[in-house]
């Protein structure tokens, strides 16, 4: 039935009691969950290619991850943190040369195929090698996959290549599409690319520009007694205050990413029937950045770095724009990344003196008017809290002598000028670390990256010594070893400041509370809710 057949009121029907808190949620199981209804999402946005084999990015993954499925999931309880998916165990080499990987049996492609170890290879060597813009790192050294049958998939690597890089990657970057679909077209332009066809819970039944995607319930799914709901639709709703009315209407039951504005949070709360969750973000923990273009004179002097940074006041930032969904970084990896994050690194309290002192000593005096010098500022226009945080910077600098020029672009108009212009003194970004240094964050300071790689160091910054340890960590196979060097790669980026960590932050998920089997790991919004079911 097409929901423009529906009435409206009809058409988001479905409504009340979430079992989950912001404790660490223990959730009914999904065999015990009631199976049926159509879950009614908020969608702030439509990405023009829907292929996470391709676009390795949460806006794609919200829609995607429930019809395409990864190798394995983020999960709370699994071994390695992780849940097996289309993958049944995974295993690396002595060497660091090969991972081998057993697969799912019995599992469809949604067009009727089997799905077999020739999709992992072709997926592997054909897309998320050379296309995929996280894929490309973490493949780099990838040479063949073997098949020896149809449920084993053997990786095989030119250099030693860490099992640790890849297990944690796995939720990322290896999500499998249907060889037959994609094997002699122009894979950047297949249809495919929007119109689904994966081995998920979910199917992709249609989308209507600037209206909705609906997914519709895989019947001959792997996984016996699921997926629980019927339908899934995500509505369109690309003002954030609307998803929150929407949700007091009922007309949605559930908002993920933070979709209902922080400041209508404690309101909302109370409004009867809707719970507010924190939890579900774990392995996408966004970081507030000061991008640095090191080609400007002043800005390559440490002393002005270390300056900006005593300038901000990191309390203000968590308390007053985040309004405590969110707390201050030391480095480039987050306080809740157990296995590398390291607090023993440079730090840089809020000190407006000592800020204007590293100014005078860099050799950059007030002028009459009270200025040292002027900078381009550009915030990243994604979220309300970059886009706050640019106005607040401004004011932040100008008690330290630096006059800030702020310009606001939309998103296209922002990555060309920052990341192949290099039109910005200043930018402020939200790059994701994704449970390893090497998925996204070693990038933000490597030197070397081509003009035009969104969300990678285009500022001018080299270190031999940091690249150094970046190249060696991507080899080194003994996990203890890798650990120790990514902690050596965070003092020094915490000492030489190549970009300034401001603070970190999961989003919320605002639902109904007959939503049930809401936030169950760490890459909820995600991943693919296949057990997330409906209370009638």
């Amino acid at each position: 039935m097409s929901i423009a057949s529906l009435s409206r009121r009809t058409l988001f029907q479905a409504g009340a009691a979430l079992l989950a808190s912001t404790a660490l949620p223990r959730f009914a199981r999904a065999q015990n969950a009631p199976s049926g209804g159509r879950l009614i999402v908020a969608a702030d946005s439509e990405p023009k290619n829907l292929n996470p084999a391709i676009v390795a990015s949460n806006g794609v993954f919200f829609v995607a991850s429930k019809v395409i499925e990864p190798l394995a999931e983020a999960s709370f309880e699994g071994k390695d943190g992780l849940s097996p998916r289309l993958a049944t165990s995974w295993e690396g080499s002595p060497d660091g040369k090969s991972v081998t990987f057993k697969l799912r049996e019995g599992v469809k492609w949604h067009d009727g195929k089997p799905f077999t170890s020739a999709d992992v290879a072709f997926s592997a060597l054909s897309i998320w090698k050379p296309l995929q813009n996280l894929g490309r790192l973490v493949f780099a050294n990838l040479e063949t996959v073997d098949t020896p049958d149809e449920t084993t998939a053997i990786f095989r690597f030119s250099k030693p290549t860490p099992v640790q890089l890849i297990r944690n990657a796995l939720p990322v970057v290896s999500s499998v599409v249907p060889k037959h679909v994609y094997e002699g077209t122009d894979i950047a332009t297949n249809p495919a690319n929007t119109k689904l066809i994966g081995t998920g819970p979910f199917k992709f039944a249609e989308y209507k520009p600037g209206e909705y995607y609906r997914l519709t319930k895989n019947e001959d799914y792997w996984a016996k007694g699921e997926p629980k709901l019927d339908e899934v639709i995500f509505r369109v709703l690309p003002d954030r205050a609307g998803a929150g009315a929407a949700l007091e209407a009922e007309e949605i039951q559930l908002a993920a990413f933070s979709a209902v504005p922080l400041t209508d949070l404690d309101r909302i709360s109370k409004v009867p029937g809707i719970k507010v969750i924190s939890k579900g973000y774990e392995a996408l923990t966004y970081q507030l950045v000061v991008e640095i273009n090191h080609r400007r004179k002043e800005l390559a002097d440490l002393k002005v770095r270390q300056a900006i940074a005593h300038a901000i006041d990191r309390k203000f930032v968590v308390d007053t724009i985040f309004l405590g969904y969110a707390v201050a970084s030391t480095g480039p990896v987050p306080k809740n990344a157990p296995e590398f994050y390291d607090a023993d690194v440079p730090t840089y309290d809020f000190d407006v003196a000592r800020a204007n002192a590293l100014l005078d000593e860099a050799g950059y005096p007030k002028g009459a008017n009270g200025t040292r010098f002027s900078l381009k500022l550009r915030p990243a226009p994604y979220f309300n809290e970059t886009r706050q945080f640019g106005d607040y910077l401004r004011q932040a600098l100008a008690a330290i002598g630096i006059e800030a020029q702020l310009v606001n672009a939309d998103s296209a108009a922002h990555q060309k000028a920052v990341y192949t212009d290099h039109d910005f003194d200043l930018a402020v970004a939200p790059p994701v670390f994704r449970g390893d240094p090497t998925i996204s964050t070693t990038i933000l300071v490597q030197s070397g990256i081509p003009a035009g790689v969104p969300f990678s160091n285009q500022g001018g910054y080299a270190s031999k010594e940091l690249d150094g340890i970046i190249s060696k960590a991507a080899e080194t196979i003994d996990t203890a070893a890798r650990t120790e060097l990514y902690k050596q790669f965070q003092k020094i980026v915490a000492a030489d400041l190549p970009l300034i960590n401001v603070a970190e932050w999961g989003f919320i998920t605002v639902a109904r509370d007959t939503v049930l089997n809401v936030s169950n790991n760490p890459r909820w919004a995600v991943s693919n809710w296949a057990d997330t079911a409906l209370q009638s």
